[in-house]
């Protein structure tokens, strides 16, 4: 069939429009094209807020705001530093690389707002409160054991806990969050993803618990053998139970999450799909209600389209932003957009708002970039994302290295290590888990100019590096594409990441310069 298109002239410009260009409208599927896994929402009068998780990253556990449940931007985090200790701080070979802080549950209740999450290297559950979501400054709350894929939840004046893996429990929480209730903990649900019927590769979890026109309404996610992650829906009229359970989703593996009510009064269930290298990006699919079950999808299938909803603005600058590292006196030293990976060592960086500066120093020698502290991260995103940031060598010492690189397992960086007095252009990727190097040629210049970028489309997930020595009037592309791959070891989408550590000798200093953003490649 051939393609319709409409021709207009405007302004005597010809202007050529294709059917999907012509009649595209509202928004689409993934709301955020990015990883932005184990959504918590909640609406607070005509105001959308939403968790997620950032786990080995700092700060960590980002709230974000939206008026239209579709573009959102980010508002702060719960925590600075999610704890201390050699796996929290890149410190005597050890590290958090896939654990820290894992899914999240926001809630709002007589006024204050509660985030909480669990670690599974630090074996304790976090509460965090504050009055004002927007502004933030959390109270931080934690007692042992960690609660795994927990939700909180608000009955009268007692405040619980539901959480578990294939059994799903409940126990009833202090009043100040300082541990659990002594001989509170009971059973709700044994067998969790019992309506499944088939055998199970992933037993239920991610438990999210509403109360909604008299129900009691948990849903969790499990995983046949041979099929996909799948949505569960539990209910009962009481909180104790019993419960009764049926399969709601099965399709594209979009799971995981609750159930949001629009200011209009409309439903919808907010879940997340594993895409590939960008990782875990949320999505919104529509709810009716049968017989007082939440119906999920549209025919039971995820829709790809939801022209009821608003249009997606991009996410530059509300989720990712570029940044020429510029400051008044009185901004904040870093927008919200960055992360550190694990806890960064502050007195090894600093900005020059005046001269638009980031430093990294180093006070220890690594073998490699993953040891390596004080990385600079933001997420990549999809289908197409690319950075470029100008990095300044005169400060580097030998067995330096430094540079723009894509953060996961299987990672890859274009930069300049200092070898023999010499300033020397450099990639290092990991491909089929092996360690790939390329060495180039010297740079004379004082600084160079270095780019990353991703091809996310249809999962294509395929990097490219490149530099420019003529302040990016020239791009060169060097060494070989990088196959992006997904990895459990760090369980998060790859990120573009501004690095740098020295092998021989501390003491040296990185500057970068100009971080810039598009979603082109």
């Amino acid at each position: 069939m051939i393609a319709i298109r409409k021709i207009t002239l405007v302004y005597g410009l010809l202007i050529v429009l294709t059917c999907s260009e012509l009649f595209a409208q509202g928004a689409t599927n993934p709301i955020i094209n990015a990883d932005v896994p184990d959504p918590s929402l909640i609406r607070v009068g005509d105001v959308y807020y939403m968790s997620s998780t950032t786990m080995h990253m700092s700060p960590g556990l980002p709230l974000m705001k939206s008026e239209d449940l579709v573009n959102w931007e980010m508002l702060n985090y719960a925590y600075e530093v999610l704890d201390k200790g050699d796996d929290l701080e890149l410190s005597n070979g050890k590290s958090m690389y896939g654990k820290g802080s894992w899914a999240s549950s926001l809630r709002h209740h007589q006024g204050t707002y509660y985030v909480s999450t669990f670690s599974g290297n630090t074996n304790k559950t976090y509460i965090y409160t504050t009055d004002d979501i927007e502004k933030g400054n959390w109270k931080a709350t934690s007692f042992s054991p960690s609660l795994h894929d927990h939700t909180l939840f608000f009955e009268g004046d007692k405040v619980y806990m539901i959480w578990g893996a294939g059994t799903i429990k409940i126990v009833e929480l202090e009043p100040d969050f300082s541990g659990i209730k002594k001989e509170t903990e009971r059973i709700l649900i044994e067998t969790a993803h019992a309506p499944i019927q088939r055998e199970i590769m992933l037993p239920a979890e991610g438990s999210q618990l509403f109360k909604i026109n008299g129900y009691y309404y948990l849903l969790h996610i499990a995983w046949p053998r041979g099929g996909m992650r799948t949505v569960l829906v539990h209910r009962s009229k009481e909180l104790m139970g019993p419960y009764e359970g049926k399969v709601a989703l099965e399709d594209k593996g979009v799971a995981q999450g609750g159930l949001i009510e629009t200011v209009e009064g409309t439903w919808y269930a907010y879940l997340f799909r594993d895409f590939g290298a960008v990782g875990r990006t949320p999505y919104l699919v529509p709810v009716q209600w049968e017989d007082d079950w939440p119906v999920l999808g549209l025919e039971g299938e995820v829709p790809m389209e939801l022209p009821e909803l608003p249009k997606q603005n991009s996410l530059i600058p509300s989720i990712v932003s570029s940044d020429d590292f510029k400051r008044k006196a009185g901004q904040p030293k870093l927008p919200l957009v960055w992360q550190w990976n694990h806890n960064p060592v502050d007195d090894l960086w600093s900005i020059d708002g005046e001269k638009g500066l980031l430093s990294l120093k180093t006070n220890r020698t690594d073998e490699s970039w993953l040891t390596a502290r004080n990385t600079l991260t933001q997420r990549t995103f999809g289908p197409t994302s690319s950075s470029v940031v100008t990095l300044h060598l005169n400060l580097l010492q030998e067995g330096d290295v430094a540079g723009l690189g894509l953060l996961q397992k299987d990672y890859g960086w274009i930069g300049v290590q200092i070898k023999d007095g010499q300033k020397v252009l450099s990639l290092e990727l990991v491909e089929n888990g092996q360690l790939v190097k390329k060495i180039g040629t010297n740079i004379q210049n004082d600084k160079i100019l270095l780019k990353v970028s991703c091809d996310f489309t249809d999962r294509k997930d395929q990097a490219t590096f490149y530099f420019s020595e003529d302040n990016g009037h020239t791009w060169n592309i060097f060494g070989p594409a990088l196959q992006m791959n997904y990895t459990l070891p760090h369980f998060m989408g790859y990120r573009f990441a501004l690095f740098y550590y020295s092998t021989l000798s501390p003491g040296g200093r990185a500057d970068f310069s100009d971080f810039r953003l598009s979603q082109n490649l």
